[in-house]
């Protein structure tokens, strides 16, 4: 009784086993951010973040259809969702702005490794968290290395993301379906709009621009976000972060593909590492982990 009355949209996320679910949810979290990079110059990347998130939440409380009735500590974490949430993409595309789209993630990829070897004594755990810091390391040193400015925003993402997947975790056990992502995903969208309108101004409104935020958001928040609840519902947190280990790569290829960004041979090597330390995290993780 308790799956009768579960929505279409649960139903059919429910029946895709997690691991593929949290594949396609990299994909499209990857062609999001590099169609959103594109608006940078229009409404600037704080505007880009707040339309993403404005028009996410709007998509996710008509689909969800939430009530506000909450008890006080699943408000509590619906409220630290969305301040994560609005934090982790603000800095991200902060750091997108100035960095090409690999770098990016693949710096930020440092907060779900965290998450995926927090707490192991095992000396081999130890041995990829030293390879994915000398990728990322060797990923800011090559050709002139990266601007720090844009390193500096892609590590404060990556701390959140490490605090995104653990919150997410408490936001999947204490709600139902994505009831508590649409209101967290408020929280995060009233927490961007101050930033968002400073930056973007009326351009914001524009129809182009508001067609193409859609889009962005349906790539970059809706389909991943409902995707990765979904998933962590049925997965430890720490292998959903080691899962995550394809995300550097992937956007390195969306950023070469849709952006025309091209790594050095030496970058494309700091990505790999990241991802080798990632794939090494998940063979060697204990199986009740």
């Amino acid at each position: 009784m308790a799956h009768a009355d579960r929505l279409p949209v649960a139903r059919l996320l429910g029946g895709i086993p997690p691991t593929a679910l949290v594949l396609l949810g990299i994909v499209s979290v990857q062609v999001g951010a590099a169609v959103a990079k594109q608006l940078f110059a229009v409404v600037g990347a704080a505007g880009t973040v707040t339309l993403r998130l404005v028009v996410a939440a709007v998509v996710l409380v008509a689909l969800w259809r939430p009530s506000l009735r909450l008890d006080r500590r699943t408000l509590l974490v619906v409220l630290t969702y969305g301040a994560v949430l609005a934090t982790m993409n603000l800095c991200f595309y902060a750091a997108l702005d100035r960095i090409p789209l690999g770098a990016a993630v693949t710096i930020e990829f440092l907060g779900p490794l965290a998450v995926a070897v927090a707490g192991s004594r095992r000396w081999l755990d130890g041995v990829w968290v030293l390879l994915a810091g000398a990728g990322v390391v060797l990923l800011t040193r090559v050709q002139g290395g990266l601007l720090w400015t844009g390193v500096l925003f892609a590590l404060a993402a990556g701390a959140c993301w490490a605090a995104y997947i653990l919150v997410t975790a408490k936001l999947g056990s204490r709600t139902n379906d994505g009831k508590g992502l649409a209101l967290a995903m408020v929280v995060g969208a009233v927490i961007a709009l101050p930033f968002g309108v400073s930056s973007a101004g009326t351009a914001i409104f524009d129809p182009v621009v508001l067609a193409a935020g859609f889009a962005v958001a349906l790539m970059s928040s809706v389909i991943p976000y409902s995707l990765e609840l979904e998933a962590l519902r049925r997965m430890p947190p720490r292998v959903f972060g080691i899962l995550m280990s394809l995300e550097p790569a992937v956007a390195a290829v969306a950023g070469l593909v849709l952006l025309g960004e091209h790594l050095a041979p030496a970058q494309w090597v700091a990505v790999c590492c990241v991802v080798i330390a990632s794939v090494g995290a998940t063979r060697s993780a204990r199986p009740d982990v």
